[in-house]
């Protein structure tokens, strides 16, 4: 396999392989170790339905040390009962046993179909292999067998100096369906070498997901083994980041890139998608107003299918708002199609306006701006549009 473009942070090796739990024979299994314990933070699925993995890694990651992330895809492990408690448990053993290291340092982490038992014979014959495996060249591969359906694989690096020394950063996430907060379904691995202060990572972490994964949508819907992890060597040379530094505002921005580049591919690549949109709200009463009138616009089946069609219908946008429960005065609205004006004062601006408009929408990216002209309040969203190729990819999904 080829060697990621990115540089990797010191202190972690990767594996991957096919293990037979993919029909396909693609990569399915996968590997993040840590050359000793490190520190880590996770954040994880709201959805009241918790998959066995998400509920075993969530209790492990909450004393703040991790070794090892044993991804699987392929086979969810999610309303599976007791058994798939059992069988996420003797996953995360299989690493401890092969790498000589505590059960409790192992995270596991299931992506795929949901009420299917997990194929345990796949894990007993490959996590050794897998341990064998490890190396610095083989995150491509993580990433890759993190897929589902998703139509490329998703990472995201940054190297950046902080007081003369060189920090890395490597994010890897899969998503293309189920995508919708808190949190976006999805899976996301993020390793640094950088060396925090202790209760930091956990803090730049959640910045980075409400920036990100937080702001996501593709279809509403949120899964069940939603999780994020943030692992760091502290391996790199820098003298420890503290809080209320400038070194720390250059290590959360850099997270924050990489983390929203990973979210903006999930809906680049959402099941059927031929569109990114960026919904950006301004002129709000507040913040809270603005994300509110964003998400509801995001959300809309009516403006993401219109999208589709490539018909600049500003209506149902404005009466996305409208139901949103922002504050709005609609003879205030102001409409933007990137650079292209249709609404001015509430009142649309005319066929010629809608025309240039339309040709906006025939791109694979651009902005909906909404002025509410009510505040300084702002916010963003990002959607995709809703499809055919949507309906086919879900209808099937299980065959």
């Amino acid at each position: 396999m080829a060697e990621s473009v990115f540089a990797i942070p010191k202190g972690f090796k990767a594996a991957a392989c096919s293990s037979g739990i993919k029909k396909s024979g693609k990569l399915d299994l996968a590997l993040i170790c840590a050359d000793k314990p490190v520190d880590c933070a996770g954040v994880f699925t709201t959805n009241k339905v918790v998959a066995a993995p998400v509920k075993i890694t969530e209790s492990r990651v909450r004393q703040g040390l991790c070794q090892a992330i044993l991804v699987n895809s392929g086979n969810a492990n999610a309303c599976t009962g007791e058994p798939g408690l059992q069988d996420a448990r003797r996953c995360g053993d299989l690493v401890a046993e092969c790498l000589d290291m505590a059960p409790q340092l192992v995270a596991v982490s299931s992506t795929g179909v949901i009420g299917v038992p997990l194929p345990m014979l796949c894990f007993e014959e490959h996590v050794p292999n897998l341990c064998r495996m490890l190396s610095h060249d083989q995150f491509d591969g993580v990433a890759r067998a993190m897929m589902t359906t998703d139509a490329f694989p998703k990472m995201s690096g940054r190297s950046i100096s902080l007081g003369g020394q060189e920090v890395r950063l490597l994010g890897l996430a899969k998503g293309a369906g189920m995508i919708h907060p808190d949190m976006a379904t999805m899976l996301a691995f993020v390793v640094t070498d950088v060396v925090l202060a202790d209760g930091l990572l956990e803090k730049s972490l959640s910045q980075a997901v409400n920036g990100s994964f937080n702001r996501i949508t593709v279809d509403r819907d949120t899964s069940t083994n939603d999780t994020v992890l943030l692992l760091a060597s502290g391996e790199a040379d820098n003298q420890e980041i503290v809080e209320e530094s400038s070194e720390l505002d250059q290590f959360n921005g850099a997270l924050s890139e990489i983390m929203l580049e990973l979210a903006k591919m999930i809906v680049r690549d959402g099941e059927g998608a031929t569109k990114l949109v960026c919904i950006q709200v301004k002129g709000a009463a507040n913040d809270d107003d603005a994300l509110a009138a964003a998400r509801s616009v995001a959300t809309s089946q009516l403006v993401k299918t219109a999208f589709f069609g490539e018909d600049a219908n500003w209506g149902r946008i404005i009466a996305a708002v409208g139901y949103s429960g922002a504050e709005m005065d609609p003879d205030q609205v102001s409409l933007l199609f990137d650079d292209v004006a249709m609404v001015a004062k509430g009142l649309g601006l005319g066929s010629e306006h809608e025309a240039r408009a339309s040709e906006i929408l025939k791109q694979a990216e651009f902005t909906v701006t909404i002025d509410l002209a009510l505040g300084e309040g702002s916010a963003y969203y990002y959607t995709s549009d809703l499809s055919y190729e949507y309906v086919k990819i879900n209808a099937d999904y299980r065959t």
